[in-house]
């Protein structure tokens, strides 16, 4: 395994994750279904003072991620299999998270497939991210 690889696609994949998190928070409808729920999500205030955790676990589960793509992948491969990567971490955080919230929080349907769709595209991306970037040492 390349650990220089792995930690830059690990860091490329963090970018590419906070990008289309960023773009779908500007997007109104999105901010607004969270707004439905202030007993559920933290304000946009309280949510700054944690986020330096958030960032931290989203970039260790990016260290995580590339390495096990390097462990499938031990000669490198290119962008689909990166994005088959992705799109399999997204459907397990699917299924994982965001529908198990979707029983477990008081939260609606709308949000809740939002979410899904936004975590696809996310891990995906996240994922095309780590297979254009890793290759073997």
């Amino acid at each position: 395994m390349n650990y220089t690889h792995i930690a830059l696609s690990a860091l490329g994949a963090f970018v590419a994750y906070f990008v289309v998190g960023g773009l779908t928070s500007a997007v109104p409808m999105f901010r607004n279904e969270f707004l439905k729920y202030p007993g559920v999500y933290r304000s946009k205030e309280a949510m700054m003072t944690v986020m330096p955790v958030g960032m931290v676990a989203t970039l260790l589960a990016m260290v995580v991620l590339a390495v096990l793509f390097a462990m499938l992948h031990p000669n490198g491969a290119g962008w689909v299999e990166g994005a088959q990567f992705g799109a399999l971490i997204g459907v397990f955080a699917i299924c994982a998270f965001v529908l198990h919230n979707f029983v477990n929080l008081n939260i609606g349907l709308t949000l809740t497939l939002f979410g899904a769709a936004v975590y696809l595209v996310e891990w995906t991306l996240a994922g095309i991210a780590i297979g254009l970037i890793y290759r073997p040492g």
